[in-house]
């Protein structure tokens, strides 16, 4: 005999009871929908792979300052050439050996002679033939003070004409002297070691070396265009004869009236 299952035994499991809401018919597609969404969800998102992939919005590129200072669409301006590189420099210049000297022919042994004996350069040696030619009868004397520290020198006659002056000053301090124009006096060192006295007319330019005090040469008063030079302060060697003549400094207008010779000492 079959067994009849009662009404409440047949109802399914899932069933609640008369009060309860029944599900709605599309409820029994919610697993399909999820499995859907898993699918979706492991293609998209949760893969590792998706995780590297770029995002969608890429950051704008920065411009360099000298493209924003130009407005779009400009080209950027030229940049400015370099200048060209500094052309070489010329080789120097050889220094000019013997052979290129002015052809001297026999005279060239003499020559040198002259230059080793006199401790001149080329220059120098025919500055001093040019010249002793210019001055003829005349020779080149050197002196200076006696620290050294003041030297000259000038051209007059080896037979010196000196004065003896025997004003105040003059006597003081033993001032014998031979006259000269300017032109044949040279100062080679010591400038900056000359002092200078004056008095009265201020006319006679006493010059001293600040070390050693030795007045080697002077401006006189009788010729302030030229020079005194003290014989005594002369190198040995130059001198040939000196002749002294008294002058009478203590009258001195007087004694330049008489004299007819003194005021012309000084020029050419």
């Amino acid at each position: 005999m079959r067994r009849v299952r009662s009404g409440a035994a047949a109802k399914p499991r899932g069933q609640k009871g008369p009060g309860a809401s029944v599900a709605p018919a599309a409820a029994p597609s919610a697993p399909s929908a999820s499995r859907a969404r898993r699918s979706t969800g492991q293609a998209g998102g949760d893969s590792p792979a998706a995780a590297r992939q770029p995002s969608a919005k890429r950051r704008p590129r920065q411009s360099s300052p000298r493209a924003r200072e130009v407005g779009p669409g400009q080209p950027p301006p030229e940049l400015p050439l370099l200048p060209p590189p500094p052309p070489p420099r010329p080789p120097p210049t050889p220094a000019t050996p013997a052979a290129t000297l002015p052809d001297l022919g026999d005279q060239r042994e003499r020559w040198e002679t002259f230059q080793k004996r006199q401790r001149l350069t080329f220059e120098g040696a025919a500055k001093l033939l040019l010249d002793t030619f210019e001055y003829q009868g005349l020779v080149k004397h050197t002196g200076g003070c006696h620290c050294g520290a003041v030297r000259f020198e000038v051209w007059a006659s080896a037979d010196l004409h000196i004065f003896d002056c025997n004003c105040s000053i003059c006597k003081k301090k033993q001032n014998r002297h031979f006259i000269v124009p300017a032109s044949r006096f040279k100062l080679l060192k010591g400038a900056e070691n000359i002092t200078t006295y004056t008095f009265n007319t201020h006319k006679a330019q006493h010059t001293f070396c600040k070390r050693c005090g030795v007045q080697s040469f002077y401006t006189p008063r009788s010729n302030p265009g030229g020079f005194g030079i003290a014989p005594h302060c002369l190198d040995e060697g130059t001198v040939r004869s000196v002749v002294i003549e008294e002058f009478n400094g203590t009258d001195w207008e007087k004694a330049m009236k008489e004299h007819k010779t003194i005021k012309n000492m000084s020029k050419e």
